[in-house]
């Protein structure tokens, strides 16, 4: 729902596209059984596949239908992505869980945006680029469908959103402050994009729905979102949970808390523009999407990092991600 940069520079995904992942399946039969355990455990505000279109007690439809009209245009008839058997990434693997959760999603997707707009190139990708000034709730919610069409549609169709964005990125250029050219094709910053989403949304799974997940599913998860950022022409790309803290170190000299950054991650932050269900819990999603930042981004961004507040915030999120998934009828929470 990522909820991330539109694209990996900031401005692709604001057009309607899809992908899918590379889906080989897990050897190890104890790992995939425990992945199978927990199948329907988030709710997956795109796939029916654990619960009917629509639950039938009237509170949980209700739920349903505002999650659903967040992420999707109803006006223009936009409908959930539909899971697909021949999806890029298989069914029951680490992928396919970690973004199936909403407010894990939604927490995580806030988070990799703040971290994306600490690179100087991809912060002015999205100012020069973009519309999210007048339409950041139309961007992240084209945001993150791609990310469910990339991990859950067919992979004709991800294989066409992924040339799409590449397409646009090409388009994509511009000078930064101090004369220095930008390019939304150079590897190092898709790879700093693709670094912050993939941190942030295993970060947030791991925080709001499953603490013990075990680090060969973790490392998994890597491995396959690897795949996409490959796609996506992003070097270099981590395929594990180790080589993505180690690349976060080495990619901070690459980073500037300008004075733009902390603008726009205090619009990122702001509920202006927002309405409905998406209006209603932004502060609280908000406070746990800085929570979740690493201490340098914190800093750099002139934002607090709660403190006392911290613990009512993760269980106010906590009640949140537990009441959808009840809401879309999935299991209990590992």
């Amino acid at each position: 729902m990522v909820l991330s940069a539109p694209s990996y520079f900031g401005i692709a995904a604001f057009r309607r596209t899809a992908s899918n992942g590379m889906g080989n399946r897990l050897t190890d039969a104890k790992l995939r059984a425990s992945l199978v355990a927990v199948r329907c455990a988030p709710p997956r505000f795109w796939d029916t596949d654990c619960m009917a279109d629509e639950p039938f007690n009237p509170l949980r439809r209700a739920i349903v239908r505002n999650v659903r009209a967040v992420f999707n245009d109803t006006a223009s008839g936009e409908r959930p992505v539909p899971p697909s058997d021949e999806a890029l990434f298989v069914r029951d693997t680490p992928i396919r869980m970690v973004h199936a959760d909403v407010t894990a999603m939604m927490v995580g997707g806030v988070s990799a945006l703040l971290l994306q707009m600490l690179h100087p190139h991809a912060l002015r990708g999205v100012l020069d680029h973009s519309t999210f000034r007048t339409d950041l709730h139309g961007r992240l919610r084209r945001t993150a469908r791609f990310i469910a069409v990339t991990t859950y549609g067919h992979r004709d169709e991800a294989e066409h959103a992924i040339a799409r964005v590449n397409s646009i990125h090409r388009s994509v250029t511009g000078t930064l402050p101090d004369g220095t050219p930008y390019s939304a094709t150079e590897p190092s910053v898709l790879a700093w994009v693709h670094l912050a989403e993939a941190t942030s949304f295993l970060d947030a799974h791991l925080r709001y729905v499953r603490p013990a997940m075990p680090q060969a599913e973790r490392d998994h998860y890597f491995a396959q979102f690897a795949e996409i950022a490959r796609r996506l022409h992003a070097d270099p790309v981590p395929t594990s949970e180790s080589e993505a803290r180690v690349l976060m170190r080495d990619m901070r000299s690459d980073l500037q808390g300008s004075a733009d950054a902390r603008t726009v991650a205090a619009e990122i932050l702001s509920p202006v523009g927002q309405r409905g269900a998406s209006r209603a819990l932004q502060p609280l999603l908000a406070r746990a999407a800085v929570d979740l930042l690493p201490r340098f981004a914190v800093s750099m961004l002139g934002l607090r990092k709660p403190a006392l507040s911290a613990v009512p915030v993760r269980a106010g999120t906590a009640a949140i991600g537990h009441t959808l998934r009840w809401a879309f009828g999935s299991q209990r929470r590992e």
